[in-house]
């Protein structure tokens, strides 16, 4: 059996699958016989041991990799040990005399509702904590082993309905071969993580979850982008054969990493790593990368169950800033909202959240978290050339008001006496068509720009990037993708400010030669996207990728660009 999806890397990988599925479970108000309510309160109190445990063990794990989201296990474990509840669960347990699963629900609901109803912030982000908790509790009493996806006991390939950012917390590098999901898309979370990880990854297969259980063995091919569930034998050998190919290709591109990216007549291009977590420490690789196009702050809020301090982010940011010192690093502010929710700021549910309150509206509309992550952006900054990047700007009334916070945190320090770069860019995210198409009018006001593609041409398809039902709607070499990101390489030609590219289209080895062909000079991807770019600047020439780009801004359909850009890949590949 053959399942399709879309694949974010060209490997094969030949593995056992382990099915990731979240525990879940329905409690009934069930009671038990007097003489069994010792026993009961022993059963309660060694899932509390083992719920204790595994805590301990994830926060190891989690210490080793010198992880920043270590505070949420010490706090989970307070909760666990809580004298007040552990009295109220034991009491219950004694009294009613009910089941251990009944008494933890009753008593972890109740005080999970006290705690969201309560006005102040603080306590209200207290209320997921104690889910999480009586959840792992109950998974222990029910003698349910923990699915974790930071601990794996063997190599295996993960299959899963889908992965979310708490999912992803802390990924067994390791042991983790490979990745399949029922959901999901090129731009997903789960994409980008997969890659930044550098595993590989099939995602939007349908019916995975129906086709394998635990232990069966299962082929993910990148290349075909597809799984294959049943192979005999003597396919597993074709397979293998296929990989090794494949392999050996991979060590050719791996040997361009420390070139510098320079087309065949001497053309520089950018190639700047896109970071999606603080704890980057590749510090090796820093002499062949030209700075980070974009670091994802909101990873620093998506990992914890409350909102980062301003102390928090600035360490965070003046890391990153020190790391690589005079090259820039452009820190794009709070992106939450449509694919990346945050339980703990309780946003509003809407119907199209893509469309909705996110990115720089959803930081103007709380400007105390925004207030906050500038301050620490600004402290950064004196450690190196950091600079700020606003996402879903859609009009310059927005950058003004963005603008304008600045500009006050600035004075605050300048009164305070702390430290900033009194000369840093802030540019904004061209995301949306509606600032995209003004460019030339709103050129003078920024100071740089990055286009954000995924979002981009979901706008320009009016297809959902996450909905698997559209997928051959949102369409990535679509001619007006293409065209408006010509249109924007010539104003910001003209004015000599930077424009980049930092989505996915940017680490994408058929459209690199037609991005430098339409003027692009810098481009964002991936750590693991550096290599395979460098080989294909290298191996290509300006005047070609010029020639590229006007025949396929001529073409009318996303498969005639496609099939025009595999053709050039053929015949420059090396």
């Amino acid at each position: 059996m053959k399942l399709k999806g879309v694949s974010t890397s060209p490997q094969i990988v030949i593995g056992e699958v382990m099915q990731y599925v979240p525990f879940t479970c329905e409690v009934e108000p069930r009671q038990l016989e007097d003489h069994k309510a010792a026993e009961e309160v022993g059963l309660y109190q060694r899932a509390k041991e083992a719920a204790f445990l595994e805590l301990s063990v994830l926060g190891e794990i989690l210490e080793k990799k010198e992880s920043s989201n270590t505070d949420f296990v010490a706090a989970h474990q307070e909760i666990l040990n809580d004298p007040v509840m552990d009295q109220e669960i034991r009491q219950m347990i004694e009294g009613g005399p009910y089941y251990a699963d009944f008494a933890v629900t009753s008593v972890f609901d109740r005080y999970r509702e006290l705690f969201a109803a309560n006005k102040n912030a603080l306590i209200q982000e207290r209320a997921s904590d104690l889910q999480d908790v009586k959840m792992r509790l109950l998974r222990c009493y029910y003698g349910e082993p923990e699915k974790n996806l930071s601990k794996i006991s063997k190599p295996c390939i993960i299959a899963a309905e889908e992965l979310f950012p708490s999912d992803t917390l802390c990924l067994d590098e390791e042991n983790i071969k490979g990745i399949i999901t029922e959901k999901g898309s090129l731009t997903s979370h789960t994409a980008i993580i997969a890659r930044t990880l550098d595993i590989p990854a099939l995602l939007g297969a349908e019916g995975i979850m129906g086709a394998v259980q635990d232990g069966d063995r299962v082929i993910l091919d990148g290349t075909a982008q597809e799984a294959v569930v049943g192979a005999d034998a003597k396919a597993v050998d074709r397979y293998l054969e296929k990989a090794g190919n494949i392999e050996k290709d991979m060590e050719i591109t791996r040997l361009y990493y420390k070139k510098e990216p320079l087309t065949a007549d001497d053309v520089k291009i950018d190639l700047r790593v896109n970071i999606a977590s603080p704890e980057f420490d590749r510090t090796d690789k820093v002499p062949y990368l030209d700075g980070v196009g974009l670091f994802r702050s909101e990873f620093l809020y998506l990992s914890r169950k409350n909102l980062p301090s301003e102390e928090e982010q600035f360490l965070a940011y003046r890391k990153i800033a020190g790391i690589f010192k005079e090259k820039p690093v452009v820190l794009r502010t709070l992106d939450i909202g449509g694919d990346k929710q945050v339980p703990y700021m309780e946003l509003p549910k809407e119907d199209n959240p893509f469309l909705g309150i996110r990115g720089l509206r959803l930081c103007l509309n709380r400007e105390d978290i925004f207030r906050t992550q500038l301050r620490a952006a600004l402290r950064a900054s004196a450690y190196g050339n950091l600079m700020i990047m606003f996402p879903m700007v859609t009009s310059i009334n927005e950058f003004y008001a963005a603008k304008k916070i600045v500009k006050d945190i600035e004075k605050e320090l300048d009164e305070q006496e702390i430290a900033y770069d009194h000369n840093i860019k802030v540019g904004i995210m061209i995301e949306v068509p509606s600032v995209a198409l003004i460019a030339d009018q709103i050129i003078d006001e920024i100071d740089f720009a990055s286009v954000g593609t995924n979002d981009l041409c979901q706008y320009l398809c009016a297809a959902d990037r996450m909905n698997h039902a559209v997928k051959d709607y949102y369409q990535d070499y679509h001619p007006a993708v293409f065209r408006v990101l010509r249109d924007l390489a010539s104003v910001f030609e003209a004015s000599g400010k930077c424009l980049s590219i930092c989505g996915e289209l940017a680490g994408d080895p058929l459209a690199i030669p037609l991005l430098a062909g339409i003027g692009i000079r810098t481009l964002s991807m991936n750590e693991t996207s550096i290599a395979r770019a460098k080989r294909v600047i290298c191996n290509m020439r300006m005047e070609e990728a010029k020639a590229l780009a006007e025949e396929a801004l001529d073409r009318k359909s996303n498969w005639e660009i496609e099939k025009l850009l595999r053709e050039f890949q053929e015949k420059n590949r090396e």
